[in-house]
Formats: structure tokens, sequence, C-alpha cells
């Protein structure tokens, strides 16, 4: 059987880390990567039955993320952050898969987010996959300041079962991590080349907000749908403006 290592990193996690070390006990080795936390998420942790270990000052998240899979016992790896968790039916499926030999250098899953109280399958949101279980020795993390990923050379194979997230506390977490996520997305574009004008910052977070209530079905999700969609608008918007103001003020 093929021994995997799970790998996570967080900050300031005690509430969250608990429970994410609990969904990959089935791991033969777990480790998490920690950036400084000024809370007891490191001794949660060690207590979780996790082997920890301190990085900081915070370096970006690609190089958190590579030192934490670098940091792994074995060479295949499952990837989380404190805020996720392996399901049930994800997890079974890993363990069979693991026992009869992988196939494929890495393993696309979907995740599914807990929001206002109930399990989001619609919007942007919605199945948002994300390559979590692969060989270190083929491929790794990639990205700039947001929206990184693993990328693995050959075949990647597709998992059926889900990764939960639990993203925001409330309505306040989600717009602090908004204006936190905008504010990366704006150095980065600003870096790229990228600019934004008046149409496009209104065009772009109407039509955010039509794909995601109408075309990708939040209106069936009733006031989580419609805050998710009018939030993923104003994320549009929001990151598009501090791209020009960083512009302007060049």
């Amino acid at each position: 059987m093929t021994p995997i290592s799970a790998v996570l990193i967080a900050q300031n996690e005690e509430h969250k880390v608990q429970a994410a070390i609990d969904s990959v006990r089935f791991c033969d080795d777990v480790v998490l990567v920690d950036s400084g936390s000024l809370d007891h998420t490191r001794e949660v942790a060690e207590k979780a039955g996790a082997r920890v270990i301190v990085n900081a000052p915070w370096p970006g998240f690609v190089a958190q993320r590579d030192f934490a899979v670098r940091a792994a016992r074995h060479d295949w790896v499952l990837a989380l952050d404190a805020d996720e968790r392996v399901s049930p039916g994800l997890r079974g499926e890993i363990e069979a898969l693991r026992a009869r030999g992988f196939d494929c250098p890495g393993y696309r899953m979907s995740r599914v987010a807990l929001y206002l109280g109930r399990w989001i399958r619609a919007t942007d949101w919605y199945p948002d996959p994300q390559i979590r279980l692969f060989d270190r020795t083929q491929g790794g993390w990639e990205g700039a300041l947001v929206h990184e990923s693993v990328r693995v050379r050959g075949r990647v194979g597709s998992l059926a079962g889900e990764l939960e997230h639990h993203p925001y506390a409330d309505i306040s977490d989600h717009l602090r991590k908004i204006d936190l996520y905008t504010n990366l997305w704006a150095r980065q574009a600003l870096m790229s080349g990228r600019r934004a004008g008046p149409f496009e910052m209104a065009a772009s977070s109407l039509w955010a907000f039509f794909r995601n209530y109408l075309l990708k079905g939040g209106f069936m999700l009733g006031s989580a749908g419609l805050t998710i969609s009018t939030l993923n608008a104003y994320y549009t918007y929001v990151k598009l403006a501090k791209l020009e103001e960083l512009a302007r003020s060049r």
C-alpha cells in the first residue's frame, strides 16, 4: 500500500485545525506548517497528532505550500488548508485507490463550501476542482500572489468524493477576506501590466452577478445564493477598482 503524507498550512486557526487533522488520520504522516500563529494553533495540532513545523515570517502562499510538501515524509501527498476536511466518501475513495496502486501522478477532486449553514453546489463556487492528491516527484504548487494550484506531469485522474471547505465564519469574515484577496490580485495584475477602466468595472461586476445568480443556479440557494452572487460581483468590482487605484498612484 502506497504511503501518503497529509500536508497542511495554517495561521491562527485554532478553532478549525482539529477537524482538518481528524479528517486525514488515515494518512501515514501528518505535517502542519505554521506561519507564526499567535493563538493555540500549534498546540492544538500537536495534541491532535500532527508534526508541527514553524516557517515564519509568511513567505507567500506558493512558497509556504511548497515548503509543506517538501517537509512530507512520503512522495505521495494530500494537501489541505486548515479550513478544509476530507469527506468520508473522499477518504474511502483514496484508501481504495492507494490499496490497488495509483495510476496517475495526480488526482482532482471537487471542493464544496459550507456557507451560511448550507452546502453550496452552485455558483462559481462549485465544483471548484482541485488537484490535492499528487506525487511530489511529478509536480507541485505553481502560481503568483493569488490563485495558486497544483500542476503535475501526465494524466490527471478524477475522484468523485468531495473536499469540504469551511471558508468563512460569517459575512463579516467574508468581507475581510475579499479585502485581502483583492489587494493581492490588484498587485499581481499591476505587475503583469493589466489595466481596467470604468466600463470593464461595471460590465464585469454585473456579469459576475448574472452568471452566479441566474446561469449557475445561485437563485436556487435562497439567501445564501443571493449573498454569494452579490459578493462575487462586489469582489470583481473592487479588485478592478484597486488595480486602477494602484496604476494611478505609480
